[in-house]
């Protein structure tokens, strides 16, 4: 009986055994899509045949792997298992593009991205260098120093009102979604942040803004300020605040000014302060007078109701120098986007954008150049052969000033090109350094440039890859006047004699002598006929 049991045992350890290899061996081959396998007992001896007869009812240990079914198995895991990655990312895209054409997002944006094709130019002018102000460039490793300054702000805001922070994040955020529609594409942070975002920057903003115009002594700052003080370092910040992406929306200053002063509802206060603020920026050196800056912000203030994203309403404290810059200036026809982006319209490269000569080419033409006395640099005039240009300051900044009103103007569909056909018009006259040093001359340019070339490369690169409707700009019927009196020829010619004979006064004399001498030799010769055919 012990016997038979241990025969027993040793029957159960093999089977085992065999079961153990035969499993393992199924895995490896379950790839293959036709295997059958059948595990079988072990080669059996005489005693064991009793045994295993005996067992066959409740045969358990008899395994069969069909590699058809598992198959099968397969193919339905397969159909029950999520989409690929790829997969869920693009339908993730598709709902993010529905979502941003269902809610009109495009329609709201005032606050843009720079065009790439814009920026091959220059980069670095785009860019802010000391603060950043708004989510396109929140958290740059460089302008972090800054931050801290902005919580000084904040607190000496809240130290003089002596309010609750509270009352500036819920006000925030009653308009966060409308704020948030003022920007380009994925912001990249929290409902939290961009408010608390929204919030910093704006008492920042605010808190320049007085101190320029109200003084930083009287709002609680040192004389030795590192930043709210008129020291070096604010023409930096005044560079950065006034760049396409470093704006925050005017309707967000209007509200945390409102809360400072008590005054929820009022608007228009912001814009002035605004235009005080960046007055050092303007491309003249003859300042606005105290009459043109006060009818230039009763008009900007005139608007009870006010509307960010109306045609009378402002968008952004650049669009606000922008107006200041062009004050009522030219008011070309609106424009509906059909006629934006009709034929019309092409890159203005050296081949196309050519509205007028060069000032070389104009000067040998007969065409004075005189300097015109006006803050509206843009305001140029053609009268009786004279082209009338205001004086134009150019400096360091000048060039990412331009360049951001630019990108302004090409983005921006509810926006004349004015700044850009100015542009584009100096371009044309400027051609070299001879072009440059001969508007100097003439008062009409004044640069803190190193040298002549610098400021003709400055212009020759300021419109690369811009698009511009040439048949829409303010200066057009200007350049048809002054191209007619270039092509008429006998203003060439009488300037070709006035420069190559009486360009200084002995030259007049000779030429004084010579036609006397001509008129008397004709004399001669006319009474010498007249005496030969009709003697005394």
């Amino acid at each position: 009986m012990v016997a038979v049991f241990n025969k027993e045992l040793l029957s159960w350890y093999l089977i085992t055994l065999k079961l153990k290899e035969t499993v393992e061996a199924g895995i490896q081959n379950s790839q293959s899509p036709t295997a059958t396998r059948t595990i079988e007992y072990p080669s059996e001896q005489p005693e064991d045949h009793l045994l295993k007869q005996q067992q066959q009812p409740s045969d358990s240990l008899r395994i069969v792997i069909n590699g058809d079914k598992n198959s099968n198995n397969f193919e339905e895991a397969e159909a029950k298992s999520p989409e690929p990655d790829w997969v869920i990312t693009i339908r993730e895209k598709l709902e993010q593009a529905r979502q941003e054409d269902v809610a009109g997002a495009w329609g709201k944006l005032s606050i843009y991205r720079v065009p790439k094709c814009l920026r091959e130019g220059d980069d670095k002018a785009y860019i802010p260098q000391t603060v950043s102000l708004g989510p396109y460039h929140h958290g740059r490793k460089r302008l972090r120093d800054m931050e801290r300054h902005k919580w000084r702000a904040l607190h000496h805001i809240l130290k003089r009102t002596r309010q609750d922070i509270k009352l500036y994040l819920d006000s925030i955020k009653e308009v966060e979604e409308k704020a948030a529609a003022c920007y380009e594409g994925q912001i990249g942070l929290s409902s939290d942040e961009f408010v608390e975002m929204m919030v910093l920057d704006g008492c920042f903003i605010l808190e320049l803004f007085r101190g320029v115009a109200e003084g930083f002594k009287q709002l609680g700052y040192s004389r030795n300020d590192p930043v709210f003080a008129m020291r070096g370092s604010m023409y930096s910040i005044q560079r950065d605040m006034i760049m396409l992406e470093n704006q925050l929306p005017l309707f967000v200053l209007d509200r945390l000014f409102g809360l400072q002063s008590g005054q929820p509802n009022q608007r228009g206060m912001v814009a002035k302060l605004a235009i005080r603020f960046f007055d050092p920026l303007m491309p003249t050196d003859e300042p606005l007078s105290e009459t043109d800056l006060n009818r230039l912000e009763s008009s900007l203030g005139r608007v009870a109701t006010f509307d960010p994203f109306s045609d009378q309403g402002s968008l952004h404290c650049l669009e606000v120098f922008r107006r200041s810059l062009l004050q009522a200036g030219p008011k070309p026809e609106p424009r509906i986007w059909i006629k934006r982006w009709s034929h019309a319209r092409r890159v203005a490269d050296k081949r196309r954008q050519q509205l007028i000569h060069c000032v070389t080419e104009l000067s040998n033409s007969g065409i004075k150049f005189k300097k015109r006395k006006t803050d509206r640099f843009w305001d140029v005039k053609f009268e009786n052969g004279i082209l009338k240009i205001p004086r134009l300051l150019i400096h360091d900044g000048t060039k990412s000033l331009f360049l951001n009103l630019i990108a302004f103007e090409q983005c921006h569909l509810d926006c004349s090109n004015d700044i850009t056909s100015y542009v584009i018009f100096m371009d044309n006259l400027i051609n070299s350094p001879a072009d440059v040093a001969y508007l100097h001359y003439h008062g009409i340019i004044e640069h803190w440039l190193g040298s002549d070339a610098e400021v003709a490369d400055l212009f020759n690169r300021l419109c690369e890859e811009v698009v511009f409707d040439f048949n829409d700009s303010y200066l057009s019927r200007l350049s048809e006047e002054v191209n007619r009196y270039y092509d008429h020829r006998w203003n060439t010619w009488r300037a070709s004699l006035k420069h190559n004979y009486f360009n200084n006064p002995w030259s007049i004399i000779s030429f004084i002598a010579a036609v006397v001498l001509l008129l008397l030799t004709f004399a001669q010769s006319f009474y010498g006929i007249y005496g030969y055919y009709r003697p005394r």
